[in-house]
């Protein structure tokens, strides 16, 4: 059967995806950031996976304010880098894993999710960046992907438990599968920032490291806390990090399996106007 393997989590600042692509990765702003990765591209070459499923936001891309679906898994078989405004990023054409994709939308919509089935879409920073960070710059991505879009940009958005329901939900659906793959599940998006208002530029370092430490030991904990907390002490956009908890919820300890081993830990401020946290969690062998 198919397996979930690793877990990994990862900001997605658009800023980081522009450093790399203008070649800014060893100027003294940005080197911090970019070093605090060179252990992960390196675990990724020696852990690489049959496919990804990638947990991200669409930012206004492929989904307008006009139809905004709560969690929609995209199913095709390639995707194209999307235009933000200032053209596509030059990154490879993100390959899918459609009969993979289409098994875990027939499981969890089994198990009372209800999911958009997306079978066209570019996908923007939120995706490309996880990817560039762990990869770096290839000619091809170097494993298929699984474009999992949740909306924390439009409210009502979903509650952390129900993120991490879901994340129960992805897991079950890989293990029935019946090909022997191996999977990450990443959670991408955060961590604390803000980006307008009086509040516009808040970090907070002390909520983004209880954050990391909770989504180690206490992830059942950190579902429970409700949105307006997120708003509260990591801005507007920290409720971002919700996103984290379906992959968090996707690792074996929370069926009943021991519980993951902490592989790397990385938090480094500033990086545009945000922190970038990160953590790469590996199933207990």
């Amino acid at each position: 059967m198919a397996r979930i393997t690793a877990s990994i989590f990862t900001s997605h600042v658009p800023a980081i995806g522009a450093a790399l692509d203008m070649g800014k990765t060893a100027e003294p702003y940005w080197a911090p950031v970019f070093k605090g990765y060179e252990f992960s591209k390196q675990w990724m070459k020696d852990n690489k996976p049959d496919v990804v499923i990638l947990v991200f936001n669409d930012h206004a891309t492929a989904f307008s304010l006009e139809m905004i679906p709560t969690f929609a898994i995209a199913c095709a078989e390639q995707y194209m880098p999307a235009d933000e405004g200032w053209g596509p990023r030059p990154v490879p054409v993100v390959h899918g894993h459609a009969k993979l994709a289409s098994h875990i939308a027939q499981s969890v919509i089994q198990q009372d999710f209800d999911l958009t089935i997306v079978n066209k879409m570019d996908v923007d920073h939120g995706l490309t960046v996880p990817l560039s960070l762990m990869c770096g710059q290839p000619e091809a991505w170097p494993v298929p992907v699984i474009p999992f879009a949740v909306n924390v940009v439009q409210y009502p958005v979903p509650s952390g438990q129900r993120c991490l329901n879901l994340g129960k939900a992805i897991r079950k659906a890989v293990e029935s599968y019946d090909d022997d793959l191996n999977v990450h599940i990443w959670g991408t998006g955060g961590m604390s920032h803000q980006l307008q208002g009086p509040r516009a530029g808040l970090i907070n370092k002390d909520f983004d490291n209880a954050f990391l430490d909770r989504m180690i030991a206490d992830p059942e904990g950190q579902a429970a806390v409700p949105h307006i907390h997120y708003v509260r002490e990591a801005g507007s956009e920290g409720v971002e990090l919700v996103m984290w908890l379906v992959a968090r919820g996707a690792m074996s300890d929370l069926a009943g399996g021991p519980a993951p081993r902490v592989v790397h830990r990385f938090y480094h401020v500033p990086a545009s106007n945000t922190a970038v946290g990160h953590l790469i969690l590996e199933e207990t062998k």
